[in-house]
């Protein structure tokens, strides 16, 4: 039997906010004069991403890494265009389930991101954003979804233990791996997954 919850845990890209990673291949093929599922095909989030999520590389040798394995020869500005073509507004109906969340319990965002992204994003979701106590991001303390360090790291820097944590992400590896860590866990595959797990657990709460 789960324990209770005391704390809510949501990724931000695919739960709070929409993104769309064609935008970003199609951008860096117009910029490159190419077809865009050639772009799309190379692409992959290979050893240099996770560096780039985690801190460990900068936007510009990641770039550096984009046009070896890429194969395409754009500047920095116009890798950083593209990237930055990821992100749309918030999803549809998710303001209202955050302020439910975060009126009920101790409610914290975990996002794999980087650097560049964060300060374009930031602004940008800047009101959305205010309600959660802390966001914690992969590029400021160095661990990314779903490995287990990164988890054990977010649950001490809320206080509270990992079997009772609530945590919502689109991405079903990092489901996986925050249930193998020892939370709890949900598949987000819509705003009904959230709003169905946030009424179960604040009737209760």
């Amino acid at each position: 039997m789960s324990e209770p919850v005391e704390a809510l845990l949501f990724d931000l890209g695919g739960v709070v906010t929409e993104v769309d990673f064609a935008r970003v291949t199609s951008r860096w093929a117009a910029h490159a004069g190419c077809d865009p599922a050639l772009v799309a095909a190379r692409y992959s989030h290979d050893e240099a991403y996770e560096k780039h999520e985690r801190g460990e590389i900068d936007a510009a040798a990641y770039f550096a890494a984009l046009r070896r394995s890429l194969g395409i020869d754009l500047s920095d500005a116009q890798f950083l265009d593209g990237w930055n073509a990821l992100f749309g507004g918030p999803i549809p109906g998710a303001t209202a389930w955050i302020e439910q969340a975060c009126a009920g319990l101790p409610t914290y965002a975990f996002s794999n991101t980087n650097r560049a992204h964060t300060a374009h994003w930031r602004p940008l979701y800047a009101e959305i954003l205010k309600p959660f106590r802390r966001v914690f991001l992969s590029s400021e303390i160095g661990l990314r979804k779903p490995d287990r360090e990164a988890f054990a790291f977010v649950a001490r820097e809320m206080g509270v233990p990992m079997p009772r944590i609530l945590f919502f992400d689109d991405m079903l590896a990092n489901v996986e791996g925050a249930r193998a860590a020892g939370l709890q866990a949900v598949h987000v595959r819509s705003n009904a997954d959230v709003t169905a797990a946030l009424a179960r657990v604040l009737a209760t709460s």
